[in-house]
């Protein structure tokens, strides 16, 4: 389809969180927007981000209609889409990346990074966490479209549930654990618990949940987990827009920010077995007093603390623009 020449186009390889970054920020710069899925071929998707002859064959026909015809602005996330940028940059437009090339940001007009990446140059803006859509705008969005979860009674608790991985090996027993912790309080306080898995998270842990949910002793939305299509549409806004506390597993930049940007109470699931770069990330939510270690809540009763919602969005999007010559908004 050949690109409205006002629009923003946004590039990505699918990935869910590549895909939600990239949209999170294109949305916030233009109201209209173009999304393109690249489809990535070999030589050019094991080199990228970095040029081979006969680059403009890298990402099939519909990345050469764009080439063809650039925009003026794009935003790509995720290695393959950083040689998408680089190649839309030699043809005239300016580009934004998101995460860390792994190349000199020289080659792009600017560079979103989380600091955790530790990068750094004139042209490069970096924010604590992942970027995303949830700020108090996006919250009330999704409470207005999910009243059946405000009609469940206080207090709210939501369990997110990424994945174990190399940098973050928590194990289905330590989660099943912190699941009965939960189901304890909410026998003690009321309330709700919710669920909310990823496409991360391990079938098996699921399916040890899903027999520990005696669902037909509770409303569907006071006792409630979703894991995938099967369950339903995807509660997820609504989960965050009306939870009072939540509990996430360490492993996921992108859920901890997105968490972090609420006004609930975060406590993080194996905060200690982070290694890596991640765990920049999780030390900067807890020493800045925004998330508390699991086992603090437990110690606790999941008592509220005061806390300040990280909201990062409009700072980087005033910089971003004057770093590529847009007006302010």
């Amino acid at each position: 389809m050949p690109l409205d020449a006002p629009s923003l186009l946004v590039l990505h390889d699918g990935a869910a969180g590549n895909r939600r970054q990239a949209l999170a920020l294109a949305e916030a710069l233009s109201p209209r927007v173009q999304e393109l899925v690249l489809a990535p071929r070999a030589p050019w998707r094991f080199a990228a981000p970095r040029r081979l002859p006969f680059s403009v064959h890298a990402f099939g026909p519909a990345f050469a209609r764009a080439l063809a015809a650039p925009p003026p602005l794009a935003v790509g996330c995720g290695r393959q889409a950083a040689l998408a940028t680089r190649l839309l940059r030699a043809r005239g437009s300016r580009v934004v990346q998101v995460l860390d090339p792994r190349l000199a940001p020289r080659h792009w007009d600017a560079v979103v990074a989380p600091a955790h990446d530790g990068l750094a140059g004139p042209n490069v803006l970096c924010l604590r966490g992942s970027l995303h859509p949830v700020d108090a705008a996006w919250l009330a969005k999704a409470r207005e479209t999910t009243p059946e979860l405000g009609a469940a009674p206080g207090p709210r608790r939501l369990l997110l549930l990424g994945g174990p991985t190399r940098r973050c090996p928590w194990s289905k027993a330590s989660v099943l654990q912190a699941f009965e912790a939960l189901r304890a309080a909410q026998a003690r306080d009321g309330g709700a618990l919710w669920i909310s898995g990823s496409r991360r998270t391990p079938p098996a842990l699921t399916a040890a949940l899903r027999s520990r949910l005696d669902t037909a002793q509770a409303p569907p939305d006071v006792l409630r987990l979703w894991a995938s299509a099967a369950d339903g549409p995807n509660p997820y806004a609504g989960f965050l827009g009306w939870a009072g506390a939540l509990v996430v597993t360490a492993d996921s930049a992108n859920l901890l920010s997105e968490a972090a940007a609420t006004e609930a109470p975060l406590w993080i699931l194996g905060a200690d077995a982070v290694s890596g770069r991640l765990a920049a990330l999780v030390r900067e939510l807890l020493d800045s007093g925004r998330a508390r270690r699991f086992e603090e809540g437990l110690a606790t009763g999941f008592a509220p603390y005061p806390l300040a919602p990280w909201v990062e969005l409009p700072p980087l999007l005033a910089g971003l623009r004057r770093l590529l010559g847009l007006p302010p908004t």
